[in-house]
């Protein structure tokens, strides 16, 4: 194989009370990338669109993804790569752990798939912190895996993929307002009461329970974030409106996707899914802030190979 062209899905992290550890990849939304084996070794970046990203080899995510791949095969062949950015950055919905997931897995194919989806998770979390300072791998382990995944441990790197109940939809509000990850973390705790975190605990679990029984009321009463949401609302306008609008239309529960700004539903149905994006819509669309809105399925094959 000497070139390829893939799709990396936007993703959903935290999933309300899975700080850090949940996260799932969405079908509607995502980058596409190509590349192109060389014979001169090296990396190098052609072109960018869809956002005003740097072409340093060292300090784009996708690219540095791929110099140490290469470098970590010992590869005698280089890579050039262009990137299609589908979604803005700073959005809260994956935008750096796509291209880093993507930039993993297109170099992967380019070797001969030499690594599995636990080392090209590794190799994206690398990219995240070029791009963000933090090797977090919710974002980019949801992307490689597809589905919903649990990063049940960092030492040693452990991912879990979990079942996606059938109906289960996603309905997502991007709010054009800027929300940076380094302030989102500075405004959560640094200690929380021992009766909060049981609450977090059992909601973390009762979730899973419910992805792996179909059971949509317990997945709904477990959407709750009772430790960073209360925190990170308040950087988010009209974030409590637009909560309000999903449940009552009857979203199964919604939250702050990633650190933000945008904000996620989770919903059982196409139907339902429709309503609530009505609904969601209805309440934002006189606040004076443009916004952007997509429906979608779990994207449950998560990176794919369009050519």
């Amino acid at each position: 194989m000497d070139y390829l062209k893939i799709f990396a899905p936007a993703t959903v992290a935290n999933v309300s009370c899975g700080f850090d550890s949940l996260g799932f990849a969405v079908d509607e939304i995502g980058d596409e990338m190509t590349f192109t084996k060389t014979t001169e070794k090296g990396v190098k970046i052609t072109n960018i669109t869809g956002a005003n990203l740097t072409y340093d080899v060292d300090e784009n995510a996708a690219s540095a993804v791929v110099k140490k791949i290469l470098n970590e095969a010992n590869a005698d062949f280089g890579i050039e790569l262009t990137i299609h950015k589908g979604f803005s950055p700073g959005s809260g919905l994956g935008s750096s752990a796509a291209s880093a997931a993507g930039a993993a897995f297109g170099a992967n194919q380019l070797l001969g798939n030499i690594y599995s989806d636990l080392e090209l998770t590794k190799f994206a979390m690398f990219g995240e912190e070029v791009a963000c300072g933090t090797p977090i791998a919710d974002n980019v382990s949801a992307a490689i895996y597809g589905g919903f995944v649990l990063v049940r441990s960092y030492s040693p790197l452990e991912i879990i993929k979990l079942p996606v109940p059938s109906e289960l939809r996603v309905v997502a509000i991007h709010p054009q307002v800027e929300v940076k990850t380094k302030d989102a973390r500075e405004v959560l705790p640094t200690e929380i009461a021992l009766k909060d975190a049981v609450t977090q605990w059992a909601n973390v679990g009762g979730l899973i329970s419910g992805l792996y029984s179909d059971n949509y009321n317990l997945i709904s009463n477990s959407l709750v974030d009772i430790i960073v949401e209360p925190h990170r609302k308040k950087l988010i306008p009209f974030f409590d409106d637009v909560k309000n609008a999903a449940t009552k239309a009857g979203a199964l529960g919604a939250g702050i996707s990633g650190s933000g700004p945008t904000i996620f539903a989770l919903c059982k149905g196409d139907k339902i899914a429709n309503e609530v994006y009505k609904s969601i819509e209805e309440s934002y669309k006189n606040t004076g802030i443009d916004f952007e809105m997509f429906i979608s399925k779990v994207n449950h094959e998560g990176i794919k190979i369009l050519e």
